[in-house]
C-alpha cells in the first residue's frame, strides 16, 4: 500500500474536502460535507415530545465551539498546535465538533481519516478514546476483529466525512493490505484509490518551474 499522504498534499486534499464536500474525495462517502463558508448556525428545534425528568445543573460552562472547532482542524496535521491546546485544555481531547448535519469528528477521528499515525499516537497518550477507525488505520487487526465480533453491524459504520472502515484500513500503511483484506472478507465493496495516499514513486514537492 502507498504511503499516508503528506502534508503539502494534505493541504489540497482537505482544502477540496471543505470547498467540494468529502463526496469528492471518496466514492463511499454520503453528501455531508464540511461547511464551505460562513458561521455555523444550530437548527431549529422544538420538542414534540415529553420533557426528560432530569434536568441538567450545567455547574460548569462548555468548552467554547471555536476552540473545540481548532482543535479538530489542527488535528488533522499539526501536532505542535494539537499539544498547546490539549495543554491549555485538557478535555480538549475527546471533544467533538459538528461539520453540520450531525458529521461528528474529533481530532482522534481526523487524525484516523488522514492516516496520520503519530498523530493518534499523541492524542492516545492524552487519553483519547480509541474507536474502530483509529483501530483500522492503525492496523490493530484483532481489535478490530474484537469490534467486529461484538457488533457485526459495525461494518457499515461511518466515520467523520462518511468515510468508511475500508477507508481507513487503505490508510493503515505496511499494515494495510492485510487489513484491506480482512474488511472485504466481511463485506466486499468497490474501493476506489484513497485520495489521502501518496503512491510509491510520488515526490512530497512538486517539481520546481525552470
Amino acid at each position: 500500500m502507498p504511503d499516508p499522504v503528506d502534508r503539502r498534499t494534505f493541504a489540497t486534499a482537505f482544502a477540496a474536502s471543505v470547498v467540494l464536500g468529502s463526496e469528492a474525495l471518496s466514492a463511499d462517502a454520503p453528501a455531508v460535507a464540511p461547511m464551505p463558508h460562513g458561521k455555523p448556525t444550530e437548527a431549529p428545534f422544538e420538542r414534540d415530545y415529553p420533557k426528560p425528568g432530569f434536568n441538567p445543573s450545567w455547574r460548569r460552562p462548555q468548552i467554547n465551539r471555536l476552540l473545540i472547532q481548532d482543535f479538530v482542524v489542527y488535528a488533522h496535521t499539526d501536532a505542535a498546535m494539537v499539544s498547546k491546546l490539549l495543554d491549555k485544555e485538557p478535555a480538549l481531547v475527546n471533544s467533538f465538533m459538528d461539520w453540520g448535519g450531525g458529521d461528528w469528528e474529533s481530532g482522534l477521528g481526523a487524525a484516523a481519516h488522514m492516516g496520520n499515525r503519530a498523530m493518534a499516537e499523541l492524542l492516545l497518550e492524552r487519553g483519547a478514546r480509541i474507536d474502530i477507525f483509529c483501530a483500522t488505520m492503525m492496523g490493530q487487526l484483532d481489535a478490530v476483529k474484537a469490534f467486529l465480533t461484538l457488533q457485526p453491524k459495525l461494518i457499515d459504520a461511518k466515520g467523520p466525512h462518511g468515510f468508511s472502515l475500508h477507508f481507513h484500513a487503505q490508510l493503515a500503511g505496511k499494515d494495510a493490505d492485510k487489513m484491506v483484506e480482512y474488511l472485504q472478507s466481511i463485506k466486499k465493496i468497490d474501493l476506489p484509490p484513497n485520495p489521502f495516499l501518496r503512491k510509491p514513486g510520488d515526490k512530497k514537492d512538486p517539481p520546481k518551474k525552470s
